[in-house]
């Protein structure tokens, strides 16, 4: 059971990856990757095995890794130098990167982390969070690390990063876990940052956790978990400005990508926001949100757009979520062209979503939440229209949906919209928006952004829908019928 269990996995993760590959050949395509113009070619190269690593699936491979990273930064090679990690299993514990290098995973390369919990080095809280994210105290070094780096690639012929989450997740579950779990990839303070071509699978938090960095590109990236598993986030850009995400298929346990900028008094005293975002051509599926801003937004998150997202078999679509006390902001965010199918909740824009990590706590730190806009928008099998949801203090003002179309799917009778401490407009939405956006009179903002021409309605997606369905269909396939497949 469990080497079928493997095969549907690694199946499913050829079946997106050929999508993602198909896709980022296609010419035309709108993109933000030139942020971070690609390195030249790397003054040097070297191999994980050169430095006693063994592929084989059981040796313990972290003294490798960690002493292949200081011979390059030793060598101090002219435009750098080329971590190789060739095809096999390299087992291993926690490494850190340094500026100027490329890891690159060779096809049927897997670095997978050790289940040996014992053997990850405990760091220190985040000053943006005070603490652990899911317990107080410290936590535990991501599995790929740095701090300080500058021009760092992590790319390849979609070679695997494995977590091996299942041993921290059930801990967890188990109410044992003593520190908050790692992240897959972490880099802080880091700048020109490109990760591409890579697949992330059952990461024990987090999967990539850029936080604190400028000039950021992820694209082309597979990234996958459970839909079971704990705080297994893809993509989370958090106190970050100048990133560009895009053409990524994100299926896991919490929110595919959620822009995060730290957590309340913490968060409010370092005082980094996350800006200038973009985000687009995203697929996914996930029990929580496909796109999601907050909850921890106590630095401020601005100037955000997010395009061409799909989502299907979800929670909540887009998710914006903050709460009284996290103070900061949320403005300037447009989100447009998306398609959702059997999700529960199309849009949430809420302000009393998730806990705080103490009683210190200001309760009159009201989060500012204005000028949303959220367009173009198709959602098939959608049990609930949506929720837009302010504080009775700090109303959420310019909220404008504008070509918002959901339905319920077959007899289905979709929800209503619900609304409270909200201000703005609607126009061209289905269902019947709430009477707080029901008015357009002097809301140009909104009517500005109505609908375009309809030839410029198609949403382009990383994946050809036909594909994407062939993946659906696989995935509900029942295990009796892929024993005969495989």
């Amino acid at each position: 059971m469990v080497r079928l269990q493997q095969r549907s996995r690694l199946l499913l993760t050829a079946m997106v990856v050929a999508a993602l590959s198909s896709s980022s050949s296609a010419g035309g395509q709108e993109t933000c990757s030139g942020l971070v113009p690609a390195p030249p070619r790397r003054g040097a190269s070297v191999s994980v095995a050169s430095f006693g690593g063994v592929g084989d699936g059981r040796t313990l491979n972290t003294a490798a890794f960690v002493s292949a990273v200081a011979s390059i930064e030793r060598r101090r090679a002219p435009a750098g130098a080329e971590l190789h990690v060739p095809p096999g299993v390299w087992l291993t514990g926690p490494f850190n990167l340094t500026s100027h290098m490329t890891l690159f995973l060779a096809r049927g390369a897997i670095i997978r982390a050790t289940q040996d919990t014992s053997s990850w080095p405990l760091m220190e809280p985040l000053p943006s969070y005070g603490r652990g994210r899911e317990l107080p105290g410290g936590r535990y070094i991501s599995l790929i690390h740095g701090n300080g780096l500058q021009d760092v690639v992590i790319t390849g012929e979609n070679g695997t990063i494995d977590g091996q989450g299942s041993v921290w997740w059930s801990t967890w579950k188990k109410g044992t876990l003593p520190f908050t779990s790692p992240h897959l990839l972490e880099l802080m303070s880091s700048s020109d940052i490109i990760v591409s071509n890579v697949v992330f699978q059952d990461s024990p938090l987090w999967n990539i956790h850029p936080v604190y960095c400028s000039n950021v590109v992820i694209r082309n990236v597979t990234i996958l978990a459970p839909h079971d598993s704990p705080y297994t986030d893809g993509i989370d850009p958090d106190s970050c400005s100048n990133v560009c995400i895009e053409d990524c298929y994100i299926s896991t346990g919490d929110d595919a990508i959620a822009i995060k900028s730290g957590w309340d008094e913490y968060g409010i005293a370092y005082g980094r926001p996350s800006s200038n975002i973009t985000v687009r051509r995203i697929t996914g599926s996930t029990p929580f949100a496909g796109f999601a801003i907050g909850s921890e937004t106590s630095g401020g998150v601005e100037n955000i757009l997010a395009e061409h997202l799909s989502f299907f078999s979800s929670g909540v679509g887009i998710n914006i979520k903050t709460n009284t006390g996290r103070g900061g902001f949320i403005r300037n965010v447009t989100i447009s062209d998306v398609t959702l199918d059997n999700v529960l909740y199309g849009l949430s824009i809420a302000g009393d979503v998730a806990g705080h990590p103490d009683d210190q706590y200001n309760k009159s730190a009201l989060p500012m939440v204005d000028s949303l806009t959220i367009k173009n928008v198709r959602g098939q099998n959608i049990r609930n229209a949506g929720l837009i949801k302010g504080i009775a203090n700090s109303t959420f003002s310019r909220i404008c949906l504008s070509n918002v179309k959901l339905s319920g799917g077959g007899a289905r009778i979709i929800g209503p919209w619900k609304c409270e401490a909200v201000s703005g407009s609607a126009v061209e939405v289905q269902p019947s928006p709430c009477t707080e956006l029901a008015s357009t009179s002097g809301t140009s903002f909104c009517t500005d952004s109505a609908t375009p021409p309809a030839s410029s309605l198609h949403v382009s997606s990383s994946f050809d829908m036909k594909l994407l369905n062939g993946i659906l269909v696989y995935m509900s396939v029942p295990l009796y019928i892929l024993c005969a497949i495989l």
